[in-house]
């Protein structure tokens, strides 16, 4: 179900709904929903606030940009239409309300989803530690499947819409006239936020899909490859996982789009910055052949 709020004469700032008062989204929600949403196990991040609900559920809420969504020419119904995908880890889609509110630039929307009790992976807590082969076997089953799979979706990583200039621009102000960035392969569907807070375990489910869409291939393997370069040990065996994807050549672009979205960051810690630097010096070189 859809509503629009009446518009006011100023807008806010830039979102974060770490830090901005939820109460007023969260009312409005439990009342579209009939739910009661538990504030003890909420979880707020910058554009989302989770939390469980009265019907053992879990309802996630978030606020996009309306000039972001407009550009996109689809709905933030990420979650919905991944309902659609098959044969992959991920919880189950009930039902969902979004509104426009003019009066802060935004659509709101929000989906209760199947509750998974399963915390996500903390990549600090794996170094040395690693995790059991049949997590990563139910990983690339589900990345394999997904892949296998189409939809009418267009990824939005970051909330941007993947395209070949989305591509270019990033690793051209990261690394320019390095490399030939044109993308001619098909593309396939990608989660397109695959990191590690969107991963569980002991228990395997892929949570968040409000960003996936068609993407060139290998961009979530190249996704978990680039977040786990502060733990060399666990790069490697995403790499190894995933080398079908990571060693095919736009398998090779996702990876270097991913670390040129890193270098990109002007708070990126120093050490950080050196470490990303030489991976993608390897990759590039490795372009160039």
């Amino acid at each position: 179900m859809a509503e629009t709020s009446r518009p006011a004469s100023t807008r806010s700032a830039t979102r974060d709904l770490r830090r901005q008062s939820v109460e007023a989204p969260v009312a409005r929600v439990e009342r579209a929903l009939g739910v009661c949403l538990d504030p003890e196990t909420m979880v707020r991040k910058r554009r989302s606030v989770g939390a469980r609900s009265d019907r053992g559920t879990w309802v996630r809420i978030e606020a996009r940009p309306l000039a972001k969504t407009a550009a996109q020419s689809q709905s933030g119904n990420g979650l919905e239409a991944a309902d659609l995908l098959r044969d992959i880890a991920k919880p189950a889609w009930y039902r969902g309300v979004s509104w426009l509110d003019l009066s802060e630039d935004a659509v709101w929307r929000a989906d209760e989803i199947e509750l998974v009790t399963a915390a996500p992976v903390q990549r600090g807590a794996l170094r040395g530690v690693g995790l059991p082969d049949g997590w990563w076997a139910a990983l690339s089953a589900s990345l394999d499947a997904l892949a296998g799979q189409r939809t009418t979706r267009i990824a939005t990583p970051d909330t941007e819409a993947m395209t070949q200039a989305l591509v270019t621009r990033e690793i051209e102000r990261a690394f320019p006239g390095v490399v030939d960035t044109t993308i001619t392969e098909e593309w396939v569907p990608a989660h397109a936020d695959l990191n590690w807070s969107n991963l569980t375990g002991p228990e395997f489910w892929i949570l968040d899909w409000e960003d996936h869409g068609m993407a060139p291939r290998g961009l979530d393997a190249a996704n978990l490859w680039a977040s786990s370069l502060t733990v060399p040990e666990l790069a490697e065996r995403v790499r190894r996982e995933r080398r079908a994807d990571l060693e095919s050549r736009p398998g090779k672009l996702m990876a270097l789009f991913s670390v040129a979205k890193i270098l990109n960051d002007s708070s990126l810690p120093e050490e950080l910055r050196e470490l990303t630097t030489r991976e993608a010096d390897k990759l590039a070189a490795d372009l160039r052949r």
